[in-house]
Parts: structure tokens; C-alpha cells; sequence
């Protein structure tokens, strides 16, 4: 998903984005979203003539534009909730592969709280961003204050579980944008370590 600066769009709540997982995967292979749509499903952002014809015990037949058919058989998903992805293995024509199902949604929350963070490889400004919402209860730097990689810079409380911020590079706090008690949402500006 691409934003052009000051824009955020909204990803299709039933999207999903669809990667081959770390078993199966090969550097280049593609992430795609697939959305449902009354017209047949949308393969990133566009239309598809395919179609999986499901039967009995996970087993279906992927049918293609020229009406050619694979057989394919569909494993169990394993749930993996702490961090929203699925993991399923889909056999397709004799091939095993490994695929990771995503909410399209959660993905875009995800990448938007880790924006920034490539750009401590320059070693410019790197914003420290919430990665998930919930309320400050300590805050351990002010502005001017060095720090090193893995020192804590904070506690954010969610779901009454207390999670630990820590510094993920050496550095000087350049700026503090929250306060002790106050509530965030995902993808807010913590701090700046210059």
C-alpha cells in the first residue's frame, strides 16, 4: 500500500495480504492483497478470473482464466494471535508451500508504528513510534538525555500488562512528545533519538 505524504487511506477491512512464509520463502517472491468483491476477488487491486472450487477434507481445484484446473489442498491455519498473522500450508499441483495470512488492515497499522525506523541506518533522526495503543505509566529520558541500544526509555501499559520501550540505537533524546498518563494509538510519535 502506497500513501503520497499527508494522506492516509483506508485499507479494505476484508482484505488480506498473502505471503509465502519463511519455510517456503525465495528472496523476490511477491506480498499480495487479495479482497473480496462482488464481481470475484481482487488480487492487488485487480480483478481475478480465478477461482477456488472447495470439496470435502481441505481439498479444492484452483480454476484459471482458460478454465485449466490445479488440485490443491488446503492444511489447517494455525492462529498465531500475538502477532496476527496466520500460518496455513497450502499444497498446490504437488507443490508444498508455506503461506502467511494477514488482516491487510493490521499490516498497514503495523508498517505505519514502524515508519522511521530505517532511518537510523543514516544516522539522521529516528522517531520512536507506539506499536501498539495504550496509556504511558513511566517515562525514563528527557530531552538532552543520552542513551544506548537497549536502555528502557519508557512503560506503556495495554490490557494491564505493562511493556517495556527500549532504545533501538545509541543516541541523544532530541524530543519527548508524551507525558506520563497520557493515552496513545498506534503509530504515535513517542520520542526522537538524534
Amino acid at each position: 500500500m502506497s500513501e503520497s505524504p499527508g494522506t492516509v487511506s483506508r485499507p479494505d477491512p476484508w482484505a488480506v495480504r498473502v505471503a509465502v512464509g519463511r519455510t517456503s520463502h525465495v528472496e523476490g517472491d511477491p506480498v499480495v492483497v487479495v479482497a473480496p468483491s462482488p464481481d470475484g476477488p481482487l488480487v492487488d487491486g485487480k480483478r481475478s478470473s480465478a477461482r477456488l472450487v472447495t470439496f470435502d477434507g481441505g481439498r479444492a481445484k484452483l480454476v484459471g482464466e482458460g478454465g485449466g484446473a490445479v488440485l490443491v489442498v488446503l492444511g489447517q491455519v494455525e492462529h498465531r494471535p500475538k502477532g496476527g498473522v496466520d500460518v496455513r500450508e497450502v499444497v498446490v499441483g504437488g507443490w508444498r508451500v508455506v503461506v502467511e495470512l494477514e488482516s491487510e488492515r493490521h499490516a498497514s497499522l503495523r508498517e505505519r508504528a514502524r515508519r522511521g525506523r530505517t532511518e537510523d541506518v543514516t544516522g539522521g533522526p529516528l522517531d520512536v513510534r507506539a506499536i501498539i495503543p495504550g496509556r504511558i505509566v513511566a517515562l525514563n529520558v528527557a530531552p538532552g538525555d543520552t542513551v544506548t541500544a537497549g536502555q528502557q526509555l519508557l512503560v506503556l501499559e495495554a490490557m494491564k500488562m505493562q511493556n517495556e520501550l527500549r532504545a533501538p540505537r545509541d543516541g541523544t533524546i532530541d524530543r519527548v512528545a508524551i507525558a506520563v498518563g497520557e493515552t496513545v494509538e498506534v503509530g504515535d510519535v513517542l520520542l526522537v533519538i538524534a
